[in-house]
């Protein structure tokens, strides 16, 4: 449970600050959403409004916690949350590149599954 606990607390701090930076460069149609689900260890940082008449929707981050392990499903960061993870002491066999298939996995230095 203190795993689990230590685990949410940075991935919302990661998408805090990635949010913070974000916003310094505000777009007024469209609005930057954080979504934290501690209850499911479910994380989302999302963009959503209309621009053009057009609609908006694109997950940035989405990252969820699964068999002790963080999955990370989304990632449209430029440096990458696993990178941020590492950087605050995640071990590499605790993250999964999710948005890979399950053999490409293999070929990367984190968790398949």
């Amino acid at each position: 449970m203190e795993k689990l606990n230590h685990y949410q607390n940075i991935i919302k701090q990661i998408l805090t600050e990635y949010e913070i930076i974000s916003a310094q460069v505000p777009d007024p149609d469209i609005d930057e959403v954080l979504m934290f689900d501690d209850q499911r260890s479910q994380y989302l940082w999302f963009n959503i409004g209309w621009k053009n008449n057009k609609r908006v929707k694109a997950i940035s981050v989405y990252v969820r916690i699964k068999n002790d392990k963080i999955y990370i499903e989304e990632d449209w960061t430029e440096e990458g949350i696993a990178t941020e993870l590492l950087r605050e002491g995640v071990p590499k066999e605790d993250i999964v590149l999710a948005f890979h298939d399950p053999e490409t996995r293999k070929l990367t230095e984190f968790a398949v599954a």
